[in-house]
């Protein structure tokens, strides 16, 4: 019997184990009475910091703007000739390897940053509006779904809904809330986001929902955040 023979004969047995992490996230605004609480979620090989920075028209005294960072942080890759070392950082929210877990730990993971960040603020009278962006698309609407923040808004802005997410048997919550998707029109992954199949859905199970378009490509647009946050 050879070595790999023997070793493809070993059983080999699974397990998880949860563990603590120390999760980072920006905020930008919130500096007077807060009216509303903005959670934006970045997409796939963006940092906290970096994707805040995009919101920032978004920002005022009266709302804060809370950006969570994704546990799961890469190098991206370098161009031909690049010392890694200089390699910039990103971070994704999960890959296909173990992803019921990993979806399970985020939306966890967004739920106590909802407690500790957003929760004393809604308290007090404050709204809740959730953004997604491309990958965030998907955390988002899983974190809408399954988590606990009271959600009056859930923006999703050029990315997909969770394919395996069955909207019928959450639509009481979507109904509830104000829906919207954005796409700029020559966004590069629009075939990916396929809106229109996005909107089929939403109409097959009865879900309300507008859609924003916007002069652009896969990225966000200042003139649609501040209409969306109106002003």
């Amino acid at each position: 019997m050879t070595d790999a023979t023997t070793r493809e004969a070993i059983p080999l047995v699974e397990h998880h184990l949860e563990v603590t992490r120390t999760a980072r996230y920006v905020s930008v605004g919130g500096t007077a009475d807060v009216r509303e609480v903005w959670v934006a979620i970045h997409g796939f090989g963006q940092l906290a910091r970096r994707f805040a920075r995009m919101c920032a028209p978004l920002a005022a005294p009266h709302r804060l703007v809370v950006v969570p960072e994704a546990l799961n942080r890469y190098y991206l890759p370098t161009d031909p000739g690049q010392s890694p070392e200089h390699a910039k950082v990103g971070a994704t929210w999960m890959t296909r390897e173990d992803r019921e877990a990993e979806i399970r730990d985020y939306v966890g993971y967004l739920d106590t940053l909802y407690d500790a960040v957003c929760a004393p603020h809604v308290a007090r009278g404050a709204t809740v509006r959730v953004l997604g962006f491309s990958q965030g698309v998907a955390t988002a609407t899983r974190w809408f779904a399954l988590g606990r923040a009271p959600t009056d808004q859930l923006v999703c802005w050029a990315g997909a809904l969770p394919h395996d997410l069955d909207l019928m048997a959450h639509r009481v919550r979507f109904a509830a809330a104000d829906l919207v998707l954005v796409l700029g029109d020559r966004d590069e992954f629009a075939t990916w986001a396929a809106i229109e199949a996005q909107e089929l859905r939403l109409a097959q199970a009865e879900i309300p929902h507008r859609t924003m378009r916007f002069e652009g490509g896969h990225q966000l647009d200042g003139e649609i955040l501040r209409q969306l946050g109106g002003r």
